[in-house]
């Protein structure tokens, strides 16, 4: 699990919290209708935008964003370098008992191993990075919908409530419900949109560059061992992916060892 995620849902959980039950009653924020309301409607205009596979799919993928954790550009290269000086000493075929775990890497050294030309294998790997780009693209406007979709139910919820409100003021037992709905409502609304949908589809616009970060260096290692280049070559090439302060903390560790 991302340890930032769980410091930034519990944190915010506990402050929302500690607010309500240092200002009294924390029953009073519980509301069934006003719930159904935002969540049921915004669940319900998420179907009506996109078809359930798409919002069911969005689901697996922010769990999976936040469950798996994705290997450092720096350790990827590391890999990439060492299945390089492996295809050049021992040739291609060489790859093929080779099983990293990331899926997409395994991919490219079976291509390798099958000794595709080096246009089909990047051909072939830049089409499983623009599927992947569609199917996040895809999770992320599913929760950037709901996001814009529950503060406006808050305000449906709100309108309801003061209509409710506004016809039974002849009945004061009936007016406090009403107005609890009317603002419970936007308070759901707010909290779903800037609390969790919102910060879902960053979240996961973040882990998307990511994971691209990752492919794109894989890819042009795969075309680069294709190519024929030496690792040493490959690696110069391939740190364009990395930040300036990692690029410079691998030089001077190298030079450390040369000493």
């Amino acid at each position: 699990m991302d340890l930032a995620t769980i410091i930034g849902l519990v944190g915010g959980s506990g402050l929302v919290l500690s607010a309500i039950i240092m200002g009294g009653s924390a029953k009073i924020f519980l509301n069934i209708p006003g719930m159904l309301i935002v969540f049921g409607g915004t669940l319900a205009v998420s179907f009506i935008k996109f078809s359930m596979g798409d919002v069911i799919n969005s689901i697996k993928v922010a769990m999976k964003a936040f469950m798996a954790k994705l290997d450092q550009p720096e350790k990827v290269i590391e890999e990439m370098i060492s299945y390089a000086k492996i295809a050049k000493n021992e040739g291609l075929i060489a790859l093929e008992s080779k099983k990293p775990k990331d899926a997409f890497a395994a991919k490219a050294l079976r291509y390798l191993s099958d000794g595709l030309d080096q246009g089909l294998i990047e051909d072939m790997l830049n089409k499983d990075i623009e599927i992947m780009l569609q199917r996040h693209a895809t999770g992320q406007g599913v929760f950037k919908g709901m996001g814009d979709s529950a503060p406006a139910f808050g305000m449906i919820g709100t309108l309801i409530g003061l209509v409710q409100m506004l016809a039974s003021m002849d009945n004061p037992s009936s007016i406090g419900p009403a107005m609890a709905v009317a603002l419970l409502t936007t308070l759901y609304g707010a909290l779903a949109a800037n609390f969790i949908c919102m910060p879902l589809a960053d979240k996961l616009a973040l882990r998307s560059q990511e994971e691209l970060v990752n492919k794109r260096i894989i890819r042009e290692a795969a075309v680069g061992i294709a190519k024929g280049i030496s690792a040493m070559v490959l690696e110069e090439s391939l740190k364009i992916y990395l930040s300036p302060k990692s690029r410079n903390g691998k030089n001077a560790e190298k030079g450390g060892k040369k000493k």
